[in-house]
């Protein structure tokens, strides 16, 4: 039995998160929440607003774990079904979130809410078996052999950037890219279609795990997630210089979903790699997938500036990317994280077949999926998918594989970029003010020989009033994930 003045501690912690949540103070709001659990833990409320703050922040993993824990405290109460639906369906997990919000319809008929929630995921829900089922016979046909490029036609109002008749990619060519992106104009889809064509033909020859040579007196930039903000990523050029064989970069995973320009972004990236494919690298994040990029926006950004079946060929494309890059034998970069299991080598990497969606376990999903934690040995991923790792998790894969240290991606970090692991393990985050809201600054990293990072931080710059999400699911502006 909870004492009468700790139960009163209790409600008077749970005010002071409500308060940090309307804020938008969600970490401070899971910090009160938290003590108010711990000295009583027997509030399903608690659990379940910490959920919903868990969700704002985008720990999924945590999420549906407080939802569970209200349930079993109470299974009527309601708000948990609905955390735990909207978390699983932010992770692609629709039948599950299908099976919470008939609960919540079933239980309370009089709930539009929860009515119109479970219509929409089963809409989706459909949708994916009807698309599972026409593609059954496709499987193994890439969108590539079906294209005719030869007949599109370029109308003669089109003044944009052009391609010859090989498609070759040329400087002049990027550099009117850029500047038609910048105009907010659409690249022509003869164009766009021929550079998805070389890029997966290129693609499909390399590796899982990419090899990278820092030159003598040379110089090399990794670059985190740009989700879509394209005019940030003009902003890297500026300070930076644009890709070129004496500047060479790597950006590491999540260049779409979440930014409302992640179609400029991709072909910028694109156009970048087959000018100077030695010196322009593309890792996948986790958002290069079909889950993400149904619920996240870039399937509906693609299809409102080209088409459906636009959409299933970056699919194709995004399934080729390699997983991981070595730099100078010596640093591993990867989007996500190190793994569940111990004693993976570089050659299992490199080896693994990754033309696929990503699993919910095993190599491709812990390097796409994981986070570090500061606390050894592993814990369950925050986020639902991955691992969480310790500083001895990364010493023992640095030494199996005779590295020096990681540089990954995947999480918002205030300065763009965070050092942990004592040296061993950074996190770079190249996408300032996270969908116009998170107020973080973000971050590229220098590396030359020596292997030593340097650090440069930058501010957002103003984008035109397209607002983040702006093709993002139903679902998730139903849910308030945005």
């Amino acid at each position: 039995m909870v004492s009468l003045s700790l139960a009163e501690e209790a409600e008077a912690a749970k005010s002071t998160a409500n308060q940090f949540f309307k804020e938008k103070k969600y970490q401070s709001a899971i910090e009160w929440y938290t003590i108010a659990i711990d000295k009583n833990g027997n509030v399903p409320a608690y659990y379940g607003n910490r959920s919903f703050a868990y969700l704002k922040t985008e720990c999924f993993g945590y999420a549906i774990t407080d939802a569970d824990k209200a349930i079993e405290l109470d299974r009527t109460y309601l708000k948990a079904y609905y955390r735990r639906a909207d978390a699983n369906m932010a992770l692609g997990r629709y039948k599950k979130s299908l099976s919470d919000y008939d609960t919540v319809r079933k239980t309370n008929p009089k709930d539009r809410d929860a009515a119109m929630k479970f219509k929409e995921c089963d809409k989706i829900c459909k949708r994916i078996a009807f698309e599972k089922a026409i593609n059954v016979d496709c499987l193994k046909k890439s969108i590539a052999e079906s294209l005719d490029i030869e007949s599109m036609i370029v109308d003669e109002s089109y003044k944009g950037p052009s391609l010859d008749k090989d498609g070759d990619v040329t400087a002049e060519f990027m550099v009117e890219l850029l500047a038609w992106f910048k105009q907010q104009k659409v690249l022509h889809r003869k164009y766009a279609y021929m550079m998805m064509v070389k890029i997966k033909a290129y693609l499909e020859q390399q590796p899982s795990l990419v090899h990278i040579t820092i030159p003598t007196n040379g110089h090399f930039t990794v670059c985190g997630d740009i989700h879509g903000q394209f005019y940030d990523l003009l902003n890297i050029f500026e300070l930076n210089g644009v890709p070129s064989e004496e500047n060479p970069y790597l950006f590491n995973g999540d260049f779409v979903d979440r930014g409302s320009f992640s179609v400029e972004v991709i072909f910028t990236l694109m156009g970048f790699k087959l000018l100077y494919p030695n010196h322009m690298f593309m890792a996948r994040g986790n958002h290069e997938s079909i889950n993400m990029n149904q619920m996240y926006g870039f399937e509906g950004e693609v299809k409102e500036k080209y088409s459906v079946q636009m959409a299933q060929f970056f699919t194709e494309i995004f399934n080729w990317l390699p997983l991981a890059h070595i730099i100078n034998n010596g640093v591993f970069v990867t989007h996500g994280g190190l793994f569940m299991e111990d004693g993976v080598t570089l050659d299992k990497i490199e080896s693994y077949e990754r033309n696929r969606q990503p699993p919910e376990s095993g190599i491709m999903c812990d390097l796409l999926w994981s986070d570090p934690q500061f606390s050894t040995g592993r814990s369950a991923s925050k986020r639902g998918v991955g691992v969480q790792f310790g500083p001895d998790i990364t010493n023992s894969f640095l030494e199996r594989n005779k590295l020096k240290f990681v540089i990954r991606s995947h999480e918002v970090k205030d300065d763009g970029y965070e050092v942990s692991h004592d040296g061993k393990c950074i996190t770079v985050f190249s996408a300032p003010n996270y969908c116009d809201q998170m107020g973080n600054k973000g971050a590229f990293i220098t590396l030359t020989e020596d292997l030593v990072p340097k650090f440069t931080t930058f501010d957002a710059v103003p984008h035109p009033d397209v607002k983040p999400m702006a093709y993002a699911s139903n679902m998730l502006k139903m849910s308030g994930l945005m």
